[in-house]
């Protein structure tokens, strides 16, 4: 992909500070096509539209004074939204924001009170840093994200909120880059990768395994999560992401599995 339609992918406000690695590796699942450039970078724009314009909420990118529980619930509806599209004709799935502290008790269980959180994929996770306080946690958070405004953003909560806390502009795609960040962190070290694999997948089949399989070993505990049911009626996606269960299930250790608010968590270490 030549620098001309990488600054025409990137002339979209929404795709402005998208990493390079993001925008080529979608550009490359056109690349072959019988086509012009112009009909490449209009399919490159709606891939990446679909994986990532549910985060860049005109409303988000302006809401620097907000509480961090109304920016969670106006973000998580739009993320949740989107996660639905590209995986269900059901609707809208329910929103994480009501179970955060049962899922973090769970999760965090058995690492002690001072834990390294690497939070991959985050989205504006970091906001919801405040039920770390509730559950008397000491962590230290970092955020890694390819959305560059939402890292600004995050960053802006941290500093003026005096949370430990980074979040880093970033391709997950960047795997050595992303080993460093992991093992610079003190350990134990948790990473999260909540509501990410659908996306990877969609620019890159079978990275998932990948990754997980590279950071497994820098970690004492990984998390993966993915919606299940819909928000209207209730129902359970027909996609269980099987193929990712029983990866996780032949290679690591399974440290728990559960459902809440219509998304299941799996955790596991190597």
């Amino acid at each position: 992909m030549n620098k001309t339609i990488l600054e025409s992918i990137r002339e979209k406000r929404e795709f402005s500070q998208l990493p390079e690695k993001e925008i080529e590796l979608a550009f490359e699942q056109f690349a072959r096509r019988q086509a012009c450039d112009e009909e490449k970078i209009r399919l490159t724009r709606e891939l990446l539209r679909k994986v990532f314009s549910a985060f860049i909420s005109k409303k988000l990118l302006s809401l620097k004074n907000k509480e961090p529980e109304w920016i969670l619930r106006k973000h998580l509806s739009t993320r949740e939204r989107m996660n639905v599209q590209r995986s269900s004709k059901h609707g809208q799935t329910e929103e994480r924001l009501p179970y955060y502290e049962q899922i973090y008790k769970r999760i965090f269980n058995n690492l002690g009170k001072k834990i390294s959180v690497i939070d991959l994929g985050a989205g504006i996770n970091g906001f919801s840093y405040y039920f770390f306080n509730n559950l008397k946690l000491d962590v230290r958070y970092i955020a890694v994200e390819a959305v560059g405004q939402l890292v600004e953003l995050m960053n802006f909560y941290f500093k003026k909120n005096k949370i430990n806390g980074k979040a880093i502009h970033m391709s997950l795609f960047e795997k050595g880059k992303l080993k460093e960040i992991i093992k610079k962190e003190n350990k134990p070290r948790i990473i999260l990768l909540f509501k990410v694999i659908d996306a990877l997948e969609s620019i890159k089949k079978d990275y998932s395994k990948e990754l997980i399989s590279e950071i497994v070993p820098l970690a004492d505990k990984i998390v993966i999560s993915f919606a299940t049911r819909s928000l209207g009626n209730r129902q359970k996606f027909r996609a269980k992401r099987e193929w990712i269960v029983d990866f996780i299930n032949k290679n690591f250790k399974v440290l728990d599995d559960f459902e809440l608010g219509g998304e299941r968590y799996i955790a596991f270490s190597k």
